[in-house]
């Protein structure tokens, strides 16, 4: 009896359509769960596994089945001990479902353990810093040389000497090259045998050997050069692709007095989750922490999110700082340029004016984009309900907002708010079209 063996790709019963849906469905439902752990949990939780569950009836497959209500059939039932022809059977009990509590069969949710790695790539999938690359430098790379070891072949000017003198080393000792301290040695010894005024017999065999001998030598050393060209060697390179646009993230953050420890918990949170963005989505940015109070500086990461310091607010002296620090190291010719702040909103009626200035002169001109989220109380939520009202800075931004279209502003008012403003402010840009 023949035996076949089905090595489709496609499992048995299931069409590859049905497939690929369901794993889209799967797909959606772990990142349904993440996205709802978040909103609830901690943002800091997300750089760490998490144990999602996903329900039954997210991994259910459409099938064909036998319509029960509709189409011709002819039954055959076995008998009972309890019913005859002509009795009447008893209506249910209210409910109508004819099955006690507790009895009824269902199904567990699916439950997943997905790792660090797992868990980052579903969260940021859909996000990513709009505008990332200059209109003028979209889709250009520069090639730079990057050495990749040794080729036998190449330009004189890339021969490397060491590596050339180290192969004709070892060739001459397998190929036993005559040394010249050899051929030295035998012309040393014949010269004194004919120096000799009588010469005996033995000595004129002895002094025919040795010129022999020499000429043997002579005619090797020849034969087998000092330097061959197997033994030459060059430096090799290899082009290696080079972004033309580089990017710069400024992460600005108040840490005044009248940022309480909820309003900087909220900040540092949210800069947290724009952290882990910046450093899973692009490899080539870099990040600059810029804290301030009545004065700013530059720190690390760690001093950025866990250092005490307080003090008064003057929000002018964080843009000053950012303009000082891109006219020292980032040029915006060579660099794009991104800003993101956060603050509770309070700052001197004339700082503010000064900030609309820093902003409008210096600032804006040299970024792509600057986002400033406002953290406040969560009964403020509903007062400040526009974007027209607020507090100074909010007013002031709100100036920058209708002047730079590159300038986005949201707030902030519990842990839940910040996922949905950090997708608001850092949500895929959609695909320009190129004009024909």
């Amino acid at each position: 009896m023949p035996i076949f063996v089905d090595r489709r790709l496609n499992p048995k019963d299931k069409s590859l359509g049905n497939r690929q849906r369901f794993l889209k469905r799967a797909r959606e439902e772990l990142k349904r769960s993440i996205r709802d752990r978040i909103r609830t949990g901690k943002i800091a939780d997300v750089d760490s596994e998490h144990t999602v569950s996903m329900p039954a009836r997210g991994t259910a497959e459409p099938s064909f089945s036998d319509a029960k209500d509709s189409g011709r059939r002819q039954h055959i039932l076995p008998g009972n001990k309890h019913f005859a022809p002509g009795d009447r059977v008893p209506k249910p009990g209210q409910g109508g479902g004819g099955s006690s509590p507790g009895k009824t069969v269902s199904e567990d949710d699916f439950r997943f353990v997905l790792s660090r790695e797992e868990v980052l790539d579903l969260f940021f999938e859909d996000l990513e810093l709009p505008d990332m690359v200059k209109l003028n430098l979209k889709e250009i790379l520069s090639f730079k040389p990057r050495r990749a070891g040794f080729a036998a072949t190449g330009s004189p000017t890339n021969i490397n000497v060491g590596r050339t003198m180290r192969n004709s080393h070892g060739r001459r000792i397998a190929l036993r090259r005559p040394k010249q301290e050899e051929l030295d040695a035998i012309a040393e010894q014949l010269a004194i045998l004919e120096a000799e005024p009588q010469s005996a017999a033995p000595a004129r065999q002895r002094i025919a050997a040795l010129r022999e001998e020499l000429e043997r030598l002579e005619r090797r050393r020849k034969r087998i050069a000092y330097v061959d060209p197997v033994d030459i060697r060059f430096n090799r390179f290899d082009a290696q692709p080079v972004p033309n646009a580089n990017a710069v993230m400024f992460c600005l953050m108040d840490v005044s007095g009248s940022m309480g420890e909820r309003e900087k918990d909220l900040a540092k949170r949210f800069f947290v989750l724009l952290h882990l963005f910046l450093k899973r989505r692009y490899d080539r940015t870099e990040i600059v922490f810029i804290r301030h109070t009545h004065e700013a500086q530059e720190v690390d990461e760690e001093t950025f999110f866990y250092n005490t310091q307080s003090g008064g607010t003057v929000v002018s002296t964080a843009l000053e700082e950012m303009h000082r620090i891109i006219a020292q190291r980032y040029p915006s010719n060579e660099w794009n340029i991104y800003a993101a702040q956060a603050s509770d909103g309070d700052n001197f009626v004339t700082d503010s004016e000064r900030c609309i200035g820093l902003m409008d002169g210096q600032v804006m001109r040299l970024c792509q984009y600057f986002a400033y989220v406002e953290i406040i109380d969560e009964r403020e939520s509903h007062i400040f309900g526009t974007t027209d009202n607020g507090t100074s800075l909010w007013r002031a931004y709100s100036v920058v907002n209708q002047r730079w279209p590159n300038f986005q502003m949201s707030r902030i008012a519990n842990a839940a708010d910040i996922y949905p403003v950090f997708r608001q402010l850092f949500a895929r840009q959609p695909v320009l079209q190129k004009s024909a």
